[in-house]
């Protein structure tokens, strides 16, 4: 088999190895989805500058994101059921962005736990959080984060409900999955996930089970997650998380320059402009599309950062060129994981990467940190 040249290559390939029901979790937006096409389309029609004889040698793609120095302006996101895409695949994931030298980001709602992540990686992660109703369990996560020496708490601002996923719906998820026979026959049409799912005993959300109040086991999950994500949620909330946690904040999940102004307000370090990967308010604004209104709003009081569409190199320069300070992919990362293991993590890097380097090239810079609208076509 060649190997895959693109993100899309490795979407394809994910397709056939990863059971239906994990990889339309993966890969599906909320009701109609036209948030989640938008966010991947509206990158197509931002433009880039040719530039020619120019010196394109000794090109660099290292910047920092919150002070933390990376080999190129992206994390990986934080990502549910991770582990469900390929066996442990948040320890693969992390152990394949601590070797390429960008953060990685773990999800509240992992398969692997903190304790798992930091028992294989030598350099911090990033944690992200969600905030529950139950304020003990949401302490406990913080410090758990602190023991395993987190870098960054990430905590999402756009999940207080759940959006409606249709194929969510339609496919019964779960994790693990329920032995319907529906679910039996997708699992057995992919033997080479099976066996890899066979071999490892983390396959249900770890930081969850025998952590949080009345979970004891898989079962009581699904209860937990409907009547523990808090609809209460406030700005009065983050003083308090910040307060408990000590360390740098970032603020996930800002698609509005009013509240990218209350964000700042709050003293976090970046915030994160999302849209939940179009898996919340379907009929909101792609990430791209908002960003410059935000970063003209709050660019010169806190570090904006860019979630959501990102397929390539040349969607992160273009982020970057609009003003984010760095960038996240989810799917991307979750498709190679899914083709390849931590191999195709690394691999997904790898191509994002080249991309990047190639155009920033084509585009007259050498210094990724030297890329601003001057590179965007009818901008600069």
């Amino acid at each position: 088999m060649a190997t895959p040249l693109t993100i899309a290559d490795l979407k394809k390939l994910a397709q056939r190895r990863v059971p239906k029901m994990f990889f339309d979790y993966a890969d599906s937006g909320a009701w109609t989805e036209s948030t989640y096409r938008a966010n991947e389309s509206d990158f197509g029609e931002i433009k880039l500058r040719q530039r020619v004889l120019v010196d394109m040698t000794n090109r660099t793609l290292e910047t920092t994101m919150i002070g933390q120095k990376v080999s190129m302006p992206v994390a990986l996101a934080p990502t549910g059921m991770t582990g469900m895409q390929h066996a442990d695949g948040e320890m693969l994931a992390a152990r394949a962005a601590e070797e390429f030298g960008v953060p990685f980001t773990l999800s509240t709602m992992s398969i692997c736990s903190i304790e798992d992540v930091a028992s294989v990686t030598t350099r911090p992660f990033w944690f992200q959080l969600y905030v529950m109703r139950d304020k003990d369990f949401v302490l406990d996560l913080i410090r758990r984060a602190k023991a395993a020496k987190c870098s960054a708490l990430v905590l999402t601002a756009d999940l207080q409900i759940l959006g409606q996923r249709h194929k969510d719906l339609r496919n019964g998820l779960s994790a693990p999955p329920k032995l319907t026979a529906k679910h039996i026959w997708q699992m057995a049409t992919r033997p080479s996930w099976c066996l890899d799912m066979l071999q490892t005993k983390r396959r249900y959300f770890g930081n969850i089970v025998g952590h949080a109040k009345n979970v004891a086991n898989v079962a009581s999950v699904p209860k937990f997650a409907h009547e523990q994500f808090d609809p209460r949620l406030s700005w009065a909330d983050i003083a308090w998380i910040k307060e408990q946690w000590g360390g740098p904040l970032i603020i996930k999940g800002i698609l509005d320059p009013e509240d990218a102004k209350a964000a700042a307000d709050t003293g976090a370090d970046a915030i994160i402009v999302s849209n939940h990967g179009g898996r919340q308010l379907d009929g909101a604004p792609s990430s791209i599309s908002m960003l410059p209104a935000i970063v003209e709003a709050v660019g010169d009081r806190i570090e904006v950062h860019l979630d959501g569409g990102i397929r390539s190199g040349q969607d992160v320069l273009k982020a970057v060129a609009l003003g984010a300070k760095g960038t996240y992919i989810g799917r991307p990362f979750l498709y190679g994981l899914g083709a390849m293991g931590k191999d195709g993590v690394t691999l997904a890097l790898d191509i994002i990467r080249k991309e990047m380097d190639i155009t920033m090239a084509l585009c007259g810079k050498r210094d990724i940190n030297d890329v601003n609208a001057s590179i965007i076509s009818g901008r600069g």
